[in-house]
């Protein structure tokens, strides 16, 4: 995540569960607030990406990761790192409306700047957005 400053970065491993996603984006407002940043946007984006780790990205007895950083330019990088680096999150085709899944992803892209995927340590991947709260898609 850079060199930021320690006040302005969080990462917390949670439980790879419904629950552990649910806490993901309470503590994303949480923390946000405390920063007096808008969290709207931001807690959106984890909860689609915290919701994908848990449905898509979980293995037995592995957790999975969120951080936060909120640069000086007032970009805030969020990353979510889940344990199944074999499956890689992709937008779904629009031609295909009647897909039931990948929706979240495009609520992450329209939030966000910028998204993606990086390979993380131990078969991992860290799904990643970058927005500036306040200004969706800007």
């Amino acid at each position: 995540m850079g060199d930021v400053n320690q006040k302005t970065h969080l990462r917390i491993q949670l439980s790879a569960t419904r629950r552990g996603a649910r806490l993901a984006r309470l503590l994303t407002e949480r923390q946000l607030d405390e920063w007096g940043v808008p969290f709207e946007e931001a807690a959106q984006v984890v909860a689609e990406l915290a919701a994908n780790a848990v449905l898509h990205g979980r293995v037995t007895g592995r957790d999975f990761r969120l951080g936060l950083a909120l640069h000086d330019d007032g970009t805030l990088r969020i990353e979510v790192t889940d344990a199944r680096g074999d499956r890689i999150p992709r937008t779904p085709d629009p031609a295909d409306g009647a897909s039931e899944s990948g929706r979240g992803l495009l609520i992450v892209a329209a939030c966000a700047h910028r998204w993606g995927v990086d390979e993380a340590p131990a078969n991992a991947k860290t799904v990643w957005a970058e927005l500036t709260p306040g200004r969706a898609g800007a």
